[in-house]
């Protein structure tokens, strides 16, 4: 059964082509809970197959997550925070999940729009709260552009890789996750490193 699920998801992304993967890449960005890896993981494999270009598939998902993370942030940017505590529900952000992104935001800092790409339950809505605090908007294009096309590269990868085989999908998912955690983790680092840097000079 999981077989034939797999091969329909992948005749599905063959048949919507790039513009579809650019569509789905950006609700999966928006409050639409479509899963990158349902999109991404079979364009790597159809371009395995030599049925899609690899490029091209990753460069239309890249571009999918930055159109519908943009979308989010000028929504938060045009509606403001107190709209959205008080609706936020209605498009999957209540206040307790509103509080924790803020929270994460907040403590991580502009830096938070390029790792925040790489994690499960965060990756589609960390735009937001960087709408409503206004965030450099360039600053925030490079980071979801950069947080974006990894996630992408690394789905790609795995569906190139390992194609339709659901264990190795699931084998070779967990390594691409520790894979992107651990860049998430040294690229916060530098950034912390360089950020202090800054500050040290600032004062002498």
């Amino acid at each position: 059964m999981m077989h034939d699920i797999a091969i329909w998801i992948v005749d599905s992304i063959g048949g919507v082509g790039y513009i579809g993967i650019f569509v789905l890449m950006f609700l999966e960005s928006t409050f639409v809970p479509v899963p990158s890896e349902v999109v991404m993981i079979p364009a790597g494999y159809l371009a395995y197959k030599g049925e899609m270009n690899f490029v091209i598939a990753t460069l239309m998902g890249t571009l999918g997550s930055l159109a519908g993370a943009l979308f989010n942030y000028f929504f938060a940017l045009t509606f403001g925070r107190v709209f959205l505590q008080k609706y936020g529900k209605y498009i999957l952000f209540p206040p307790k999940k509103q509080e924790k992104l803020e929270h994460f935001f907040l403590h991580h800092g502009e830096i938070s729009t390029f790792s925040g790409r790489l994690i499960l339950g965060v990756r589609h809505l960390i735009s937001l709260p960087a709408g409503y605090a206004r965030m450099n908007l360039s600053k925030f294009v490079i980071y979801t552009t950069f947080g974006s096309a990894l996630w992408t590269l690394v789905l790609m990868f795995v569906g190139y890789f390992v194609g339709s085989n659901e264990a190795l999908v699931k084998h070779y998912l967990g390594i691409a996750t520790i894979i992107a955690v651990i860049s998430i983790i040294l690229i916060t680092v530098i950034y912390i490193y360089r950020l202090k840097k800054d500050v040290e000079e600032e004062r002498i």
